[in-house]
């Protein structure tokens, strides 16, 4: 009996120290952070050219990087970048495992119902990408057809509404590189991963661009000033020509402007 109760405070304590872990700290504004001199964004380093592992110090680059890391500085703070899975982003920044989420999150309904989302950083859309000799054209053509998908990505949620023969991969790249290969009917992906996977060499041709969509920061709901921060930060890194500057590195073209 006394064991037991030895091992009931035990648990209870460890219980609180984890707690406290995960308290934040505040600044004067309001806005919590994990450190207060620290901006911690995650990215998932599976979604080039967004983000990707670099061979050398195995830390993140891309799109979604650079955009993180400014919007870091714009707030006179050190951006650290965290990589997790794309599927377990929402949660970590639910849990308090990163400040913000820098990921090309599609902004949705059931997303927001889980987290907040900034103003849009860049505009996107999901198309349909194929073998060249495909006959496959349009959503009507993927009807019964074999598609893959990211895990944790919008894009799974699309292609329910043409077939019931999905396929998940843990990312967008190695979705688009089986299908290269001879796997699958098609792939459904942003547009811009697609297009750039392309210009890598892939074996694969885009077909019809199904939508368009908003990609945004992830932010947790209970961080009102961290979210009215961000956006202020983002509205500079427009102004000022940043995001466009980082946009055509990667893309050659402006994907940060709504599209008319």
């Amino acid at each position: 009996m006394r064991k037991r109760l030895i091992h009931m405070i035990t648990g209870m304590f460890l219980i609180a120290i984890l707690t406290a872990c995960a308290q934040k700290e505040q600044l004067s504004d309001g806005t919590e952070l994990i450190d207060k001199q620290k901006f911690i964004f995650a990215a998932s380093g599976e979604f080039k050219p967004f983000s990707y592992v670099k061979n050398d110090d195995l830390s993140m680059t891309g799109f979604d990087i650079e955009v993180g890391n400014a919007i870091g500085k714009e707030l006179g703070l050190e951006p650290v970048q965290k990589r997790m899975k794309f599927k377990g982003l929402i949660e970590g920044i639910k849990t308090g495992r990163a400040d913000v989420a820098v990921a090309s999150h599609t902004i949705n309904s059931e997303r927001a119902k889980q987290v907040a989302f900034s103003t849009p950083y860049y505009y996107s859309g999901p198309q349909i990408f194929t073998r060249p000799d495909s006959k496959i054209e349009t959503v009507d053509d993927l009807k019964g057809k074999e598609v893959a998908v990211a895990k944790g990505s919008t894009y799974a949620d699309t292609a329910k509404k043409y077939t019931n023969n999905i396929k998940m991969y843990d990312s967008d790249i190695t979705a688009l590189k089986a299908l290269s290969i001879g796997r699958h009917d098609a792939v459904i992906t942003d547009f811009v991963t697609g297009k750039s996977a392309e210009k890598e060499g892939f074996d694969i041709k885009g077909k019809q661009l199904i939508e368009r969509s908003e990609q945004a920061v992830v932010v947790p709901k209970d961080n009102p000033k961290l979210l009215k921060r961000v956006n202020e930060a983002l509205q500079k890194l427009r102004d000022n020509g940043t995001l466009a500057r980082i946009s055509k590195k990667y893309f050659g073209q402006d994907i940060t402007r709504k599209p008319e």
